[in-house]
């Protein structure tokens, strides 16, 4: 454990900020989990709102630093190829 005044106060910043990252984490799996089951179950209007919602979400947590940007990219890149297939095929 830390020894210095300093140090143990770093460290309850850092137990804070983690858990607030976990739970955006969090947050932005449920979310991505949201749409894709929005997508999976053919609804179009309703897959559009939630992947409105979620891109919002992910560039927040790319603004915090809770990921990376290429990561987000990625998701919404994957997202919306995934809701294109489906609005094409009905």
């Amino acid at each position: 454990m830390a020894n210095h005044k300093s140090t143990i106060k770093a460290h309850k910043q850092n137990v804070a900020k983690r858990a607030h990252n976990r739970e955006l984490r969090t947050r932005a799996r449920h979310a991505l989990k949201s749409v894709r089951g929005a997508i999976d179950s053919g609804d179009s209007s309703a897959a559009i709102t939630e992947l409105r919602t979620t891109v919002s979400l992910l560039d927040q947590l790319v603004r915090k630093g809770v990921i990376h940007a290429n990561t987000a990219a990625r998701y919404k890149s994957r997202l919306s190829h995934r809701l294109q297939k489906v609005s094409a095929s009905a």
